[in-house]
């Protein structure tokens, strides 16, 4: 007997309210090109010195390209595999990691899942625990993601979110962006996102998260679309985000 077999032969029935809860495709709708462009026209408003990255760019895209089709909990764990990775490192190890789970990333097929298996697919040691903790509290009902997901107040979210271990603020942030599509993060934690900045504002050296936090309240509510244009600065191309 596999070693995912003998997982399994422990596991209680999953309850059928909890699998409608989370294999449904996220069904939240992206921004319109109409929204972006007014958008990306309240940046260079407010501070002109993101008029060449506007102009020189397509309309910020967030949200509408990396998790088509896909599930809140599916897309939750690819955020937590892109955690200090770059975005063709995460995707190489998502596609593994989906292949040994034998198609696709749910719930269950995590829990059932041995380490070996995860660990093998290229993931450490600390996020196959992160994973399989987001796993078995969603599927013993301790997280309803649905649910959380459909909050009003991002900041819900992120506590919700990071009361679990291993998912820390950024994790939390990057779901808010991409997967939910809310327009009014400001990821100071995010590194190139400050590089960026500062390459924007023709400054050198990093600016620390507390100098930086407070510049992105001019852009609300935009400050997702303010962050976008800074990764583009860093990253160019930014259609697989």
């Amino acid at each position: 007997m596999s070693s995912r077999q003998s997982n399994s032969s422990m596991m209680s029935p999953v309850p059928m309210g909890t699998i409608f809860a989370y294999v449904g495709t996220i069904t939240c709708m992206a921004p319109t090109s109409k929204a972006m462009r007014k958008a990306a026209d309240h940046l260079v408003t407010v501070d002109p010195a993101f008029g060449p990255i506007v102009e020189s760019s397509p309309l910020c895209n967030i949200g509408r390209k990396k998790y088509e089709g896909g599930t809140h909990f599916s897309s939750l764990v690819t955020s937590v595999i892109a955690q200090q990775l770059s975005v063709k490192a995460a995707d190489t190890i998502t596609i593994r990691v989906k292949t040994s789970l034998g198609g696709d990333i749910t719930p269950v097929a995590v829990v059932q899942a041995s380490d070996a298996e995860l660990r093998a697919a290229g993931l450490s040691g600390a996020k196959t625990r992160t994973i399989k903790g987001l796993a078995e509290a969603v599927h013993s009902g301790d997280l309803d993601l649905e649910a959380a997901a459909a909050h009003s107040e991002d900041q819900h979210i992120v506590t919700e979110l990071t009361r679990l271990w291993g998912i820390g603020r950024w994790t939390a942030e990057m779901f808010l962006m991409f997967t939910l599509h809310r327009l009014d993060v400001w990821p100071v934690g995010d590194l190139a996102m400050r590089k960026g900045w500062q390459q924007i504002h023709g400054s050198t050296g990093d600016i620390a998260e507390k100098q930086i936090d407070p510049l992105g309240d001019q852009f609300r509510p935009y400050r997702s679309v303010a962050a976008w244009y800074c990764w583009r600065v860093i990253d160019g191309d930014s259609q697989t985000w």
